[in-house]
């Protein structure tokens, strides 16, 4: 069955060809079958393949195959082929798994959309795309796959181009990634320049010979990859074009955070964790980045108003973890909430469609409230999705995956307490900005009138996916909630054994990220369902508004790029509006027009003229002969 993992991408591909080739003269049910069958074909045999990989482990605990060489300069023949590991089986169930609920969903949420059938080609597309990156063989490979994802969260943010904004925003996702791509290209560039090879499990085998830890060129190399990961994963300073891209359709921003996309970057660093191990000064990099962002990004979710813009910073924070789990060394526990994030994410964008769609898709969440008794199935679905989120003890797998992070941020990283501070720090924020979104959409008078109904393919994906944030975290549980480490045990042939942390010091730091959690909530009600006259007062005032106005804008990030970079570049662009570098090219092309007329005055038709000319040339050429 291993042999079979070539289909894993190539039929969701194959769905997005035919869906494109037939765009608009498809009908929409067959539209749906092709869009949602091949994925849900494509995670069938991805969950057959995982089975016989767990059951029967294959030597050495991974799989090649090579469908066939690019080409081949030199020692230069990089290869279609896939590579098949704990850590490619996790990404590739995720992707498959949870992108068959978000076009299952999609088949409901965008019927009557005039672009019914590009939706779902660009939607095949993107999980084919991320599948590639997953599974390829070789780092060019990967690059493919990577471009992929963001080709198609180009054409996907500005799915309804219709609206300019939609498309700027989507202009500004491919350009700011693009900065990170360039870094990564480089990057791959130097990997192959210096070790001449760019399949990764060789690549890692001979950096790891060939450069002694801590010198110049795997400290290069590593900073080259951080800033691809840093712009696929929008961490800062390039997280901008996140937030922005909820202006696609709801389906798309829980594809892009939940499965595909953000994710992209974690996967990267894990994947080349020997080579970041080589690094240890950009290894802490990763961590420092992924803490600020936790911080920055908790506090700018608390001050919104839209809802998939409080999930959208919520994704920077919780990525912003997985990279502090990475840059202590934690590759499991970063792996491991990536997955449990992947559960409760797509649950609360799900969710929060859910709630759009029946609202004249409002998505201010002050014009809402009162939605809990007349929209029970979003509700118990959002309410579970923002529990994992916010990492409410025992109960939900976000507590066991953040719990992991923390853990392994203090043994790990404890030279710097600092890191863990911000984890625990964002624990309490998170709580705090997604139960303040619970009890503001659910509860209180109904402000907005609540019209339609759900069918089948909304619930089941909410049912579904609200199990998974509820019981997905169990395969991996702290030693003082009975020690079970199936997940970490599983990643153990790619990352080594993870070290267990145990202790009644644990146990107390266990005990107080529990009670940092719940304090978060509780505030959140304290505030938002029983607000005081004097809160009220105190956030109206002058210097509070100001601050969260700050913060509303994702801490003037925009208006800083837009004064360093944008507008002198649109100075320069007017200036340049004719284009200079053409004055060369129409100079020369002058030139060229005023020889020919000096030439053309030799031109003319008399014989006696030629002959004389001809005649002093030579006497001109003997001369010259003689002379020498």
């Amino acid at each position: 069955m291993l042999h079979a993992i070539w289909l894993v991408p190539a039929i969701p591909l194959l769905g997005a060809v035919i869906l494109i080739i037939g765009c608009g003269r498809l009908p929409s049910l067959l539209v749906s079958i092709i869009g949602v069958g091949s994925v849900a074909l494509s995670a069938i045999i991805a969950s057959f393949i995982s089975i016989g990989f767990i059951t029967t482990p294959p030597p050495g605990n991974a799989f090649t195959i090579i469908l066939w060489h690019w080409m081949a300069i030199g020692s230069f023949s990089p290869a279609i082929g896939f590579y098949l590991d704990p850590l490619s089986l996790i990404m590739m169930l995720v992707v498959t798994i949870i992108g068959f609920f978000i076009l299952l969903y999609s088949s409901e949420f965008m019927a009557g959309d005039e672009g019914y059938s590009r939706f779902f080609a660009y939607m095949n597309l993107f999980v084919a795309a991320m599948l590639v990156l997953v599974l390829a063989r070789d780092l060019l490979f990967l690059y493919a796959g990577w471009e992929g994802v963001g080709l198609c969260s180009y054409l996907l943010i500005g799915f309804w181009y219709q609206d300019p904004a939609n498309g700027l925003a989507a202009r500004k996702a491919f350009i700011v990634t693009r900065i990170g791509d360039t870094g990564l290209m480089i990057g791959l560039f130097l990997l192959f320049t210096h070790l001449g090879t760019l399949e990764i499990q060789p690549l890692m085998l001979r950096a790891t010979q060939s450069w002694p830890a801590g010198s110049t060129m795997p400290t290069l190399a590593a900073v080259l990859i951080l800033i691809g990961a840093i712009g696929k994963s929008a961490q800062i300073p390039l997280q901008t074009w996140l937030p922005d891209a909820m202006a696609g359709p709801t389906p798309v921003s829980a594809l892009i955070h939940a499965a595909t996309m953000v994710t992209a970057g974690v996967y990267l660093i894990a994947r080349t964790h020997m080579l970041f191990a080589l690094a240890p000064a950009v290894q802490m990099a990763v961590a420092v980045i992924g803490a600020a962002t936790l911080l920055v990004a908790a506090f700018a979710a608390l001050n919104q108003h839209d809802i998939k813009r409080i999930l959208a910073y919520s994704t920077i924070s919780q990525i912003g973890y997985m990279f502090l789990a990475l840059g202590v060394g934690a590759w499991s526990a970063a792996i491991f909430h990536f997955m449990v994030h992947a559960f409760f994410k797509a649950l609360l964008f799900l969710a929060a469609g859910a709630i759009t769609m029946r609202l004249h898709h409002e998505h201010d969440i002050f014009r809402m409230g009162g939605l809990a008794r007349r929209l029970p199935v979003a509700f118990w679905s959002f309410f579970i999705g923002a529990a994992s989120l916010a990492a409410l003890p025992l109960i939900t797998a976000g507590f066991y995956s953040k719990e992991m992070i923390l853990s392994a941020t203090w043994a790990e990283g404890g030279r710097i307490p600092v890191l863990w501070a911000a984890g625990v720090i964002t624990a309490f924020l998170t709580s705090l900005y997604i139960f303040r979104a619970v009890f503001i959409v659910f509860f209180g008078d109904l402000k907005t009138p609540v019209s339609g109904h759900y069918g089948p393919r909304i619930t089941l994906p909410l049912i579904a996916l609200s199990l998974l944030a509820l019981i997905g975290g169990f395969v991996e549980t702290p030693e003082g909630l009975g020690g079970i480490t199936l997940f970490s045990k599983f990643l153990a042939s790619v990352f080594g054994e993870a070290p267990v942390v145990s202790g009644s010091a644990a146990n107390l730091r266990l005990l107080a990220a529990s009670l940092v959690s719940l304090a978060g909530a509780g505030l959140a009600y304290a505030l938002y369902m029983r607000s005081s006259p004097r809160f009220t007062a105190w956030a109206a005032t002058p210097a509070v508004l100001g601050w969260r106005r700050f913060l509303f804008t994702g801490w003037g990030f925009d208006r800083l790029y837009n004064a360093l970079a944008v507008r002198p570049f649109l100075a320069i662009v007017r200036v340049n509006r004719n284009d200079a570098v053409d004055y060369v090219y129409q100079i020369i092309a002058l030139t060229c027009r005023m020889a020919h007329q000096f030439l053309h005055q030799s031109q003319t038709g008399r014989i006696r003229w030629y002959a004389g000319w001809l005649a002093a040339g030579s006497l001109v050429t003997i001369a010259i002969s003689v002379l020498q």
